[in-house]
């Protein structure tokens, strides 16, 4: 016999704007019994690929309790994954935070965070189009809260003693265009910054560099509750690859941007999102993404071998062999390890200000992980002097 969940389990791919969410429908589902929800991704082939994967572990685990799946993957794909047997029905993307889409009233929230860091998403949607992405397909055109509406959320996961807050969303950087009078994303994070003293770190999730408003760039130089870490939706490092995925930048305006940052804070640490293998990209244009790896010093690298989209101009577009593409990005992830352990191992010696997970580890401002004594509470923010490097663990 099978044992029915006492709680409904959301199992969330993909960003952290999912994640975010998976957190919200578990608090609207709290009290349901015998639910699973698999909040899916579709960013590449591969995402769709683990989401069914997903879908299939869960119902094997599963086998009595009802299946719901919602998320880009159940929005861009909606026949082939409702057509899957082990799937008894979809929520729309749209609608997957109202209550009314999964039948059930509004729950009470939880007395308690059940992350040391709390995901706030700020902005749904994106305007832009990028050759490789479907993600607009999924998600639709761009919507913001309001600043009184991000506030209220802060205030509720402050209340629930998160010690970090996290602002996610598609494309956070377009934050506040939809809204009456256009507020800049800088300004939300001043609004937040200035309400909440008692907030001790507030970090960005991935932002599109040329859109970094002049006040978000200042914070980013002066402000210490702000964290030094800066992920950026590069892409490519090379122009005409960038051309050809529709991007707004150069990588001309990547370089000088860190390069200003670092300039006024040294601490700042650099991540990326970095495609491999995308249509036409040649030998000389793989080099230019393996010498941004270094030019920009990334230490946090999200490597994805492009997969074309079906509906996509990318996908008409002339093809590199698969071999190449996973060579390139083998060589895409050699170069971000490279970075990372020379980083790592600069920060050996180094007081750094930890805030500790649930799993003996915890992550410094510039998101580093670092282990801890045994003892460390979650959510604690504790002093640690990082004595070495093991498998990329400060210890």
């Amino acid at each position: 016999m099978n044992a029915t969940l006492a709680e409904p389990q959301v199992i969330s791919l993909g960003c952290r704007l999912n994640l975010a969410e998976s957190e919200r429908i578990r608090g609207i589902l709290a009290g349901e019994r015998d639910v699973v929800v698999v909040n899916s991704c579709a960013v590449t082939g591969e995402a769709v690929r683990q989401t069914r994967q997903a879908i299939r572990r869960a119902r094997r685990a599963h086998p009595d309790a009802r299946l719901l799946v919602t998320g880009c993957a159940a929005e861009i794909e909606r026949a082939q994954i409702a057509a899957m047997p082990e799937v008894d029905g979809l929520v729309a993307n749209s609608a997957k935070l109202d209550p009314r889409a999964w039948n059930t009233a509004p729950a009470a929230r939880a007395e308690t965070t059940l992350h040391t860091r709390a995901f706030v998403a700020v902005q749904n949607g994106c305007d832009h189009a990028c050759t490789f992405c479907v993600i607009p397909q999924g998600r639709g055109p761009s919507r913001s809260l309001t600043i009184e509406q991000v506030l209220r959320e802060v205030e509720t996961h402050l209340a629930q003693n998160a010690a970090e807050v996290v602002l996610t969303g598609v494309d956070v950087t377009s934050w506040g265009t939809d809204l009456a009078d256009r507020p800049l994303l800088g300004t939300l994070v001043l609004a937040i910054l200035d309400r909440f003293p008692e907030l001790r770190r507030l970090r960005m999730s991935s932002l599109d560099g040329v859109e970094i408003d002049p006040l978000l760039l200042e914070l980013f130089a002066s402000e210490p509750r702000l964290m030094p870490h800066l992920h950026l939706s590069l892409q490519h490092g090379h122009d005409l690859i960038l051309k050809r995925m529709k991007r707004r930048h150069s990588r001309r305006d990547a370089v000088d941007l860190i390069a200003n940052l670092r300039t006024r804070r040294r601490d700042l640490a650099v991540g990326a999102d970095l495609i491999a293998g995308f249509p036409t990209e040649s030998e000389e244009h793989h080099a230019a993404n393996l010498s941004i790896v270094h030019e920009l010093g990334i230490v946090h690298g999200h490597v994805f071998p492009y997969s074309p989209r079906p509906g996509t101009p990318a996908a008409r577009m002339p093809q590199v062999a698969h071999g190449e593409i996973k060579r390139r990005a083998a060589e895409l992830r050699t170069a971000v390890a490279a970075s990372r352990n020379a980083w790592l191992a600069a920060l050996v010696g180094k007081p750094l200000e930890i805030l500790a997970e649930s799993d003996g580890t915890g992550y410094s401002p510039e998101f580093a992980r670092v282990q801890l004594p045994s003892s460390t509470p979650r959510g604690a923010i504790v002093t640690v002097t990082p004595g070495t490097v093991d498998k990329g663990l400060l210890q």
